[in-house]
């Protein structure tokens, strides 16, 4: 029974890793091992793969339609690229790593999109690195861990969608165990950028400089309409982070009364999703501030239209490449080889089970290739027992939210990663030459940190209700 799951897990990886659709061969990974259990294929399939990926679609489509949009108004406007060079201009060439990593950093802790940013950060990060003399194979490493790293998933309040998945499975927000997750956010930035300043004196040891410049970008940013100035174009991204804070706290206390209405409606089971409500309604202001900061901009270059289609479409895309996955993982959890699995995984007992869901999430996130889908598997399969361990020990909720998230981005951003090649192709860069750094900054150092917090939480004992 667990053969045929393996040999779908092995498959979906294979297929990831070759850059097919997901959406596509999810359900065919699904029912290989529907079909290995001798289970019915048509109701696998639409029954309990279709349910479930439509229910994640009903959960979370608003936000990723809308953080989608957000970036790319951030980005045709011009906004994200002139944080992005005011940050840079500051720290100057000596410190361009450092100026790399808070610019992604800012951009993806503001709400705007993994993707966004690296096309944003990268101009300005080569210009850097080619005045500095620095390797540019470091680039991709400097993006990666200030987009993929701290400010995607440990970072408290971030509007990431790996932060806001697991509230919906612990009834918890945006801010869910701060201490734990800010202490995390920074080691693994303070680690992150100690390797990657290793590397550089290391490679600037051996006589390795920037190399050949790279001739599809161009170091002149003046396409002839006058930049966003700094301060109006950071407001955006402040304004989606104070507001997703305010709402929280304050939907919080009314959200009960305002599913007064709704009795009607199978709510009972699935907690308030305050978390999904306060982050709407902030990326909607954020973007009608970008829209209308940047108006002059917009006019000048006509791409409003652009950024609104662009972000609206592409939205979908993302939406159904995690939902698919979600529909393979409830196929996949309701086999009897998976309850094999599950037993297993938790037996890993410290006392905890925060190390059981730390490695659950993190393997399936690197089968899956995604941080977002391969939580959602885990958390859907394995979600509502984390929880009932966890009230079973006085363990706060607000742990297995913060760990759950932390998790998703380790092991995510294998090789095989969409981020990962995407990011490769943006930077120019081959995996042989810039993914070890890519590797140690998103892989290596962000699991670390998070089994030693892990650690340390249960041997003092910390995070009990």
């Amino acid at each position: 029974m667990v053969i045929g799951i393996i040999l779908s897990l092995l498959l979906l990886t294979y297929i990831a890793y070759k850059g097919y659709s997901v959406i596509l061969f999810a359900p065919v990974c699904a029912l290989l091992a529907a079909f290995t259990a001798g289970h019915s294929l048509l109701p696998s399939y639409t029954e309990l793969f279709m349910i479930k990926a439509v229910t994640y679609v009903k959960n979370f489509f608003p936000v990723f339609l809308l953080g989608a949009v957000f970036g790319k108004v951030m980005e045709e406007s011009g906004a994200a690229r002139s944080v992005a060079r005011f940050i840079a201009g500051k720290l100057g060439p000596e410190r361009a790593v450092l100026a790399v990593v808070l610019s992604a950093a800012v951009l993806t802790y503001g709400g705007v999109s993994l993707f966004v940013v690296a096309f944003a950060v990268y101009p300005f990060a080569s210009a850097l690195f080619l005045e500095a003399n620095l390797p540019r194979r470091l680039i991709p490493g400097a993006i990666a861990l200030g987009a993929f790293g701290f400010t995607m998933t440990a970072t408290p309040g971030t509007p990431q969608i790996q932060n806001i998945i697991p509230a919906h499975y612990f009834h918890t927000d945006a801010y869910a165990a701060p201490a734990f997750g800010l202490i995390g956010a920074i080691l693994i930035a303070v680690l992150g950028c100690l390797w990657l300043e290793y590397r550089k004196r290391k490679m600037l040891a051996a006589g390795e400089g920037y190399g050949e410049p790279d001739t599809r970008v161009s170091t002149n940013f003046n396409d002839g309409v006058p930049e966003l100035p700094p301060l109006l174009a950071v407001t955006p991204l402040l304004a989606v982070l104070v507001l997703n804070f305010a709402l929280t706290k304050i939907m919080s206390g009314w959200s009960k009364d305002m599913m007064a209405g709704t009795a009607s409606l199978p709510l009972a089971n699935q907690g308030i999703p305050v978390a999904n409500w306060a982050l709407i309604l902030s990326l909607i202001i954020g973007i009608l501030l970008a829209i209308v900061f940047a108006g002059r901009q917009f006019k000048a270059r006509g791409n409003l239209q652009t950024a609104l289609n662009t972000g609206a479409i592409g939205s979908l895309l993302a939406i159904m490449n995690t939902a698919s996955e979600t529909g393979y993982g409830n196929v996949v959890s309701s086999l009897p080889g998976f309850a094999s699995v599950r037993s297993f995984l938790l037996s890993i007992d410290p006392g905890t089970p925060l190390l059981s869901e730390a490695l659950t999430v993190n393997v399936l996130a690197g089968i899956s290739g995604s941080a977002s889908g391969g939580m959602s598997i885990a958390l859907e399969a394995m979600g509502a027992r984390y929880l009932e361990w966890a009230n079973s020990i006085g363990l706060d909720p607000e742990l297995l939210h913060r760990v759950a998230a932390m998790s998703s981005g380790g092991f995510d951003s294998l090789p095989h990663n969409g981020a990962v090649i995407t990011l490769l192709a943006i930077t120019g860069m081959t995996h042989k030459k810039s993914y070890p750094d890519i590797g140690m900054s998103t892989v290596v150092i962000p699991f670390a940190v998070t089994l030693v917090l892990i650690l340390v939480w249960t041997v003092l004992g910390l995070g009990k209700v």
